[in-house]
C-alpha cells in the first residue's frame, strides 16, 4: 500500500504562480509512474502530468505544457507540480497518483485525497 498526501493547493490570481507537493508513504519502494490529474466541477477527472520512476521522461496534458513542471525526489518520497502562468480554466481539484501508466487514470492504483486550486480572473 502507498498513501499519498496532496499539499499546496489555494486560491491565486490569473497569471500567479502556485506549487502543489504530494508526499508518499507505505510502500515507496516500488517504481511507480507518479501523475497529477485535476477534476473541475462537472467535468470528468483529466490527466495533467505524470514522470516516470527515475524522472528521465515527462508527460504534460497539451493544456499545461510550457506553463506546468513536475518532479520528484525519490530520496524524499515526494513529487512537485509547479504551476506558473495559471488561467481560470485551470481551477479544480488535484490529485496526486501513483500507478503504472502515465494519462490512463484506470492503471494508477494509490490516490490522494485532492487539494483545491482556485484561479481567480
Amino acid at each position: 500500500q502507498v498513501q499519498l498526501v496532496e499539499s499546496g493547493g489555494g486560491l491565486v490570481q490569473a497569471g500567479g504562480s502556485l506549487r502543489l507537493s504530494c508526499a508518499a508513504s507505505g510502500r515507496t519502494s516500488s517504481r511507480y509512474v507518479m501523475g497529477w490529474f485535476r477534476q473541475a466541477p462537472g467535468k470528468e477527472r483529466e490527466f495533467v502530468a505524470a514522470i516516470t520512476w527515475s524522472g528521465a521522461s515527462t508527460y504534460y496534458t497539451d493544456s499545461v505544457k510550457d506553463r506546468f513542471t513536475i518532479s520528484r525526489d525519490n530520496a524524499k518520497n515526494t513529487m512537485t507540480l509547479q504551476m506558473n502562468s495559471l488561467k481560470p480554466e485551470d481551477t479544480a481539484v488535484y490529485y496526486c497518483a501513483a500507478g503504472s501508466s502515465y494519462s490512463d487514470p484506470a492503471r494508477y492504483n494509490y490516490w490522494g485525497q485532492g487539494t483545491q486550486v482556485t484561479v481567480s480572473s
